[in-house]
């Protein structure tokens, strides 16, 4: 993937230039941003001279990570180049991969790809390697997506009509397709009010599974971003019971959005993911509580998709797939095979000797630790992991954390036996004894297993999963599972004596 660092910086200065507007616009100073060649700068044109000082002065006040590039008081309206400093911008071009390498990493692992390995390459590059995906290209999707979140006025109040002018302006020769934005509004400047655009919105009808295309007229200013959103889950509604996206917001996203509802009563607020309009609900009443909804055009997949990209936040730049290759297992199935291979023969070791050496209590220990494997695997299965090297490695070590617990176990029996007490006896003697070792040995290597979930990537994380899940399992299996198994004997009276 290519992280396209300079539409980062583009996207930093829009709207740093937006704001510095606003704030102008506070000290009663109108400015109206102009077109410019070069994307790095923005432009602006101020009313006359006299407020250029005023301008300057907010700006090395309140914009410290802007810089003046030039003023221009040779025309009727004056003119001042504004950029970013160039460490701002520096600084914007690094921080632009590394937030985009944890979010797609946030992204993958929602997904429930198991072990991926995400890493920096070079300047503005990252390598994405998903082992045992089944659906490669919703992945690429996924990751791809920039999750750009908008929430925009739809301006019906404009007296325009935009079927007649698209279709005029597409026999006039001035558009080619009415399906590309930049090509509608740029053919229809000065045809839509200013301060308008316009944008695509797309609707999924699941009765046809056909996607509807029609161009909407919104108004250019932003309401609210995806920064306002604390998570996001897929939920099943409305009259066809279709997908729709349910939306919580964060305290100060509540704020705004109850502030947005309640001055917009009876207009339409369209929903906007990566520039295209997902949905345009007409705000009925003031909306508290910090919760919305996206609706209305969405696969059930499709939700889920953006669910997952929403609750890991917005790519800070888009990024490009420049090079997508598909691995067949053969590469890694000896190792895989030879690492089976080892682990099943010395498992099988471990319990022959058990049995040879304990007997009955071995035998028993033997049934805890196939138990502790198959539930392992469940849990494994349950988050969708892919068996590898390091997943092998965790289960080989928690069947020889599994033995040496019911050793512990088995040796406080010895002991309390020597003692001369009954079977029952030293049966409950044994297990007492020998909880606390058995629990704190557990528990310390719990925190180590922790340690490298937090800090570790990739295979190491995988490891920690396995271990974690395998201490946990085995913590139940050795104390009580063994346990309940002498109950059953004793209550039968199928268990006459233990001899070790």
């Amino acid at each position: 993937l290519r992280v396209n660092v300079e539409k980062a910086v583009e996207n930093s200065l829009n709207l740093t230039a937006r704001d510095l507007k606003e704030a102008l616009k506070r000290h009663h100073i109108n400015v109206v941003q102009r077109e410019s060649s070069d994307p790095h700068k923005v432009v602006f044109a101020v009313p006359n001279k006299s407020v250029l000082e005023k301008i300057k002065t907010t700006i090395e006040e309140d914009y410290p990570n802007l810089d003046i590039v030039s003023m221009d008081t040779s025309k009727r309206f004056p003119t001042i180049t504004l950029a970013l400093k160039k460490e701002e911008a520096d600084f914007i071009r690094e921080h632009a991969v590394e937030q985009s390498l944890e979010i797609i990493r946030n992204r993958i692992d929602q997904f429930g790809v198991a072990e991926p390995v995400i890493v920096r390459q070079g300047k503005n590059e990252i390598v994405v390697q998903l082992p045992g995906v089944k659906d490669p290209k919703r992945a690429i999707k996924l990751i791809g997506q920039t999750a750009q979140l908008e929430f925009k006025l739809v301006d019906d109040d404009a007296a325009v009509d935009l079927r007649t002018l698209i279709r005029r302006a597409i026999e006039e020769g001035r558009l080619k397709s009415k399906y590309n934005v930049e090509e509608l509004n740029r053919a229809l400047r000065g045809q839509i009010p200013k301060g308008d655009r316009i944008y695509l919105m797309k609707e999924y009808d699941s009765r046809t599974g056909r996607t509807k295309v029609t161009p909407i007229l919104l108004k250019d200013k932003t309401l609210m971003s995806g920064d306002a959103v604390k998570t996001a889950h897929v939920r099943i509604g409305g009259t066809f019971n279709e997908p729709y996206v349910a939306l919580e917001l964060t305290d100060r996203g509540a704020r705004i959005f109850e502030k947005i509802t309640a001055e917009n009563v009876g207009k339409r607020l369209a929903i906007i993911l990566d520039g295209v309009v997902r949905s345009a609900p007409v705000i009925r009443e003031r909306i508290a509580g910090g919760h919305a909804q996206i609706s209305g055009s969405f696969t059930h997949e499709e939700a889920a998709d953006l669910a997952i990209v929403l609750r890991a936040g917005a790519l800070p730049a888009p990024v490009e797939i420049i090079q997508n290759i598909t691995v067949g297992p053969s590469l890694g199935r000896d190792s895989i095979q030879k690492g089976l291979m080892a682990g099943l023969t010395g498992g099988v070791m471990v319990l022959i000797f058990m049995v040879i050496y304990y007997r009955i209590s071995g035998l028993i220990a033997d049934v805890a630790v196939v138990l502790n494997i198959l539930f392992l695997l469940a849990v494994l299965s349950l988050f969708h992991a892919t068996l590898t090297l390091p997943g092998i490695a965790g289960i080989i070590l928690t069947i020889g954390m599994g033995v040496d617990s019911n050793v512990l176990i088995f040796e406080r029996m010895r002991e309390e036996k020597a003692l001369g007490k009954p079977l029952k006896a030293f049966i409950d003697g044994g297990y007492d004894k020998a909880f606390w070792t058995i629990v704190d040995a557990h528990v310390t290597t719990l925190i180590t297993a922790l340690a490298l979930f937090l800090f570790g990537t990739g295979p190491i994380k995988g490891f920690a999963v396995t271990l974690s899940a395998g201490i946990i399992i085995n913590l139940f299996t050795a104390i009580f599972g063994t346990r309940i198994v002498y109950d059953w004997l004793l209550a039968k009276r199928a268990l006459k004596d233990l001899s070790f």
